[in-house]
């Protein structure tokens, strides 16, 4: 049991919201009662007292909440820009917000806990990943469920079992590509090519069957199993018109949700061995998994192979600076994440990424220490924008909507 791997440690929750707060403790210590596990569980909502001499420090944030998402997602959709939580404006302005807060986590890290390693989760987690390794030496591990779930996503739209697939994914977070692809044993692209040609009649339309047959053809096409969000990239019309054409934005959809998944979590907060089911938790997937599984890699040392996104040392992808922040498959152990060299990716599918890895620089930059000017021409440079004026009207509006969670520098 995973549990055990943690006896005799001290976990300090912190949030904002004490009744939140109260909840995920109750849980905590009743599924450790239940199983034996001799875990201690505190509470703060003072950031400084949790990360005093803290060995590990795991963050999981969203600045102004799913409000701030929803205007990520629909001020884009005004300017003819796919709206998303970490793609083109949406994401970059999530990304502005993140790093105004992750810039002072790290600067009391430096004072309370400067050898503990910092476990990243809050979104964008590239650009949160590249802006702090840039300018700090705390160790630095981002992490993403992704490389496991996405490729895995295209084998069953190939209707195929996907706990048969064996495959790396690697290039840069939500935007990256399979080098390493096999099915018992076998290249899966025969496979998906067959399944891309079967469905390729379904390629109408805005429904879900549609989205799937699209992302089996490039697959296809490209001869790798792709990240989910390149389909805002190599579809972005239909990406467009399915988010217009859609009511709600994703963000108000769960906003909608949210209540349900209190309910469950307080349900279970009184019971006295908690069992939280997936299906009620966002997304249907429990979240922050594979943190834990890192986290017990590390206090554990136990050599275990996990995706993260870390700073290209010793360029392990090829073709992309060594400083640069990617993801890539790597052994953690006791000194932190080593990553693993990777074939390089494809010449067809490397440009994309390697300019989005330009952007994610400047994005990182302007975000860390820039000002108006900075973070105009960073969004500018993303591929879904691409026009000044248009980068221009998009600023503007974002930063006078965002502004209660952006430093002034961005907004003078």
């Amino acid at each position: 049991m995973r549990g055990l791997h943690f006896a005799g440690s001290e976990v300090t929750l912190v949030d904002l919201d004490e009744e939140h707060l109260g909840v995920v403790r109750e849980i905590s210590l009743r599924m450790a009662r239940a199983r034996g596990v001799d875990l201690r569980v505190t509470t703060t909502t003072q950031r400084a007292d949790a990360l005093r001499d803290a060995d590990i420090v795991l963050t999981s944030f969203r600045p102004g909440g799913f409000e701030a998402r929803a205007l990520d997602e629909s001020i884009p959709l005004r300017h003819g820009v796919i709206g998303q939580e970490t793609q083109g404006p949406g994401g970059f302005f999530m990304a502005l917000r993140s790093i105004a807060v992750m810039r002072e986590i790290v600067a009391d890290m430096e004072k309370l806990c400067p050898n503990a390693v910092l476990i990243n989760y809050t979104n964008p987690v590239n650009i949160v990943s590249e802006a702090v390794t840039h300018h700090s030496d705390i160790t630095t591990i981002s992490l993403c469920e992704g490389p496991i779930y996405m490729p895995r996503a295209v084998v069953r739209a190939a209707g195929l079992e996907p706990s048969h697939l064996d495959a790396t994914l690697v290039g840069l977070n939500h935007t990256g590509w399979t080098v390493r692809h096999l099915y018992d044993g076998t290249d899966v692209m025969p496979l998906v090519v067959d399944a891309a040609q079967r469905r390729a009649p379904e390629m109408v339309g805005n429904s879900p069957e549609a989205r799937d047959a699209r992302m089996l053809h490039l697959a296809a096409v490209m001869g790798a199993l792709p990240s989910w969000y390149l389909y805002y990239y190599y579809f972005r019309d239909q990406a467009l018109a399915e988010a217009r054409a859609k009511p709600t934005t994703r963000a108000q959809d769960i906003v909608a949700e949210a209540p349900d998944y209190w309910r469950h979590d307080r349900e279970q907060a009184a019971s006295d061995d908690p069992q939280l089911d997936p299906s009620r938790s966002r997304g249907g997937i429990l979240e922050l998994e594979l943190a834990i599984d890192v986290i017990d890699a590390i206090v554990n040392d136990r050599h275990d192979r996990w995706p993260v996104n870390v700073p290209n040392a010793g360029h392990v992808l090829p073709d992309l600076p060594g400083d640069m922040v990617v993801e890539v498959p790597a052994i953690i152990d006791r000194q932190g994440a080593h990553p693993v060299r990777v074939p390089p990716l494809p010449r067809h599918v490397r440009g994309l990424v390697e300019g989005l890895g330009e952007y994610q620089a400047l994005a990182a930059e302007a975000a860390w220490s820039g000002g108006r000017r900075d973070a105009v021409r960073a969004l500018a440079s993303h591929p879904l924008v691409g026009d000044l004026d248009l980068a221009e009207a998009l600023y503007a509006e974002l930063a006078a909507a965002h502004r209660n969670y952006l430093p002034q520098r961005l907004l003078a």
